[in-house]
């Protein structure tokens, strides 16, 4: 664990994604069409042709091979510069959409390229073991009277790509997923909005070296069957540490479910590279008002760290925005799952009309197969707004992912709340913190955790439990617990902390039940 000043903000991250695209270098590869329009990268990759499960990893294979190199495309001129509104008034034409008359249960839209998203993405459509170029062309698009006049109507590729069903109303085409940005991407379940997002890949993640952003370069986006449910698209990763290929098999409902299978392929050895990565957003809390002045009572996208480890323990980590970078890794064998939790549901604790906290989505991970030995790993950054994206979570393999190897990993996403858990098993409903009650200049911090069960068992009340706290630094005082009546059958742990001459705290509490019910274990890192 380190703590390294370290501030990133989402605006930050997406700029800095384009000083680490793709490599272009594909002439070697594929010369017919990289000499067929020397400034159409669109038509590079995803090409006309016979497309199968093991295309975009031969091309991420191949691609691996070579040198990287930034690419020499750029878009016109009239696109370079545009403002942050102007980008904004640029929409896509839902009438243009990918199936949008073919009575299928998804339908497919383009983001326009511009403002922040200025390297071209390509994408393909598949269907029946062919793939189809998509080309881009301006008629997809309505331009606002913001925008510069003059866009050429010429192949320059997309931004990205959202993906439109019938989640919440079966007349009415919802987005519920959109990759953007680097190698970004987002969802959400029924009846939620978007908040937290995932990333095919993240490397050197809040190294003083700075951070390197891998990009999906290229979608091919199976045609779904009429009768089906589910929508499966492919995606090539490309940066100059590894190239890869991602296919997502995606179920849209509470929760939306992603069944991701990705191979890599470095070009360097991957030593601070983190799997399966999500990035949320944590202003404040009830653990964490300190110099706070705002009307509402908490505002996050993310309010804890859910884990389960390889021996099947399950931990909750509340999180914190702290004053100086935190790096927390909670080292594992064989996990069996952990995510970035939103699991504060009720208004009256944000009271914010349009941000809709409470609606916004977990993203919980649970590997396929066996990964090894590694950790879980929690990038806590200092933020002064919620516009800034400063929570990251990921696996991070304790082995080296060695150059000129091919690595195969498996998972699934989740978006909607959190994991089923046991019936009659606690979890912990809230953290607060405060100044302890005493007379005169106390440094000691009182700590309140809530415990209820999310399905209490009925007729079978919980007896009275055994609460332990553990610290590593300073003395534990005034361990308290009772009953909590307004969460059911839940409980109420309440203790003080004198961190002494102690900066920094690692602090544990578990519950212990007679009949040996499971209860999650409270974790977290009290910093002065």
């Amino acid at each position: 664990m380190t703590e390294t000043p370290f501030k990133i903000s989402r605006r930050r991250l997406l700029a800095s994604a384009g000083a680490f695209v793709a490599a272009a270098a594909i002439g070697n590869l594929y010369p017919v069409e990289a000499m067929a329009q020397a400034n159409n990268v669109a038509a590079s990759l995803a090409t006309d042709g016979p497309f199968t499960r093991s295309t975009v990893a031969e091309i991420a294979r191949r691609l691996s091979r070579v040198p990287f190199a930034a690419p020499t495309s750029r878009l016109p001129d009239v696109l370079q510069n545009l403002t942050y509104d102007q980008y904004r008034d640029i929409r896509f034409k839902p009438s243009a959409s990918v199936w949008a008359d073919d009575g299928l249960p998804f339908k497919l839209q383009l983001f326009h390229p511009g403002f922040y998203y200025k390297e071209p993405i390509e994408v393909a459509i598949v269907k029946e073991g062919q793939a189809k170029h998509l080309p881009y062309s301006t008629n997809m698009f309505d331009f606002g009277p913001l925008v510069p006049k003059g866009i050429p109507d010429v192949d320059m590729g997309f931004a990205g790509i959202r993906v439109h069903g019938p989640i919440n109303n079966p007349n009415y085409f919802d987005e519920i997923l959109v990759f953007q940005g680097a190698s970004y991407f987002r969802a959400i379940g029924r009846g939620q909005v978007y908040g937290i997002s995932a990333r095919g890949l993240a490397i050197k993640t809040a190294e003083p070296e700075g951070e390197e952003f891998p990009i999906f370069r290229a979608f091919w986006v199976e045609t779904p069957i009429k009768e089906g449910e589910t929508i499966v698209l492919h995606a090539l990763l490309d940066s100059p540490s590894a190239s890869g290929a991602y296919r997502f098999t995606i179920r849209p409902g509470y929760p939306t479910t992603m069944d991701v299978e990705a191979t890599l392929f470095p070009r360097v050895d991957l030593t601070k590279v983190g799997l399966a990565p999500g990035t949320s957003m944590y202003f404040f809390g009830s653990n964490d008002r300190i110099g706070v002045d705002d009307f509402r009572p908490e505002v996050h996208d993310s309010d804890g760290l859910l884990m389960v480890n390889g021996r099947g323990e399950r931990l909750w980590r509340p999180i914190s925005n702290p004053t100086t970078l935190q790096i927390s890794a909670f080292v594992d064998a064989g996990p069996r799952g952990f995510g970035l939790m939103q699991r504060n549901r009720v208004f009256d604790n944000y009271e914010d009309l349009e941000a809709s906290y409470e609606a916004r989505p977990s993203l919980w991970v649970e590997p396929v197969g066996d990964w090894g030995q590694g950790a879980v790993t929690l990038v806590e950054i200092p933020t002064n707004s919620e516009v800034h994206d400063n929570i990251v979570a990921y696996w991070q393999p304790k082995d080296v992912i060695a150059a000129g190897t091919e690595y195969a990993f498996a998972y699934r996403l989740s978006w909607g709340g959190d994991p089923a858990y046991a019936p009659g098993g606690m979890v912990v409903a809230g953290t607060r913190i405060g100044r302890a009650q005493s007379d005169g200049d106390n440094p000691n911090r009182r700590f309140v955790i809530d415990f209820f069960p999310p399905q209490a068992l009925e007729g079978q009340p919980a007896k009275e439990p055994k609460a332990t706290v553990t610290t590593s630094r300073g003395k534990i005082s005034n361990v308290v617990l009772i009953p909590n009546p307004k969460l059911g059958e839940g409980w109420r742990v309440n203790f003080e902390l004198d961190p002494e001459d102690a900066t920094l705290v690692e602090l544990r509490v578990v519950l212990q039940f007679p009949d040996e019910r499971p209860a999650e274990t409270w974790v977290y890192r009290w910093t002065a």
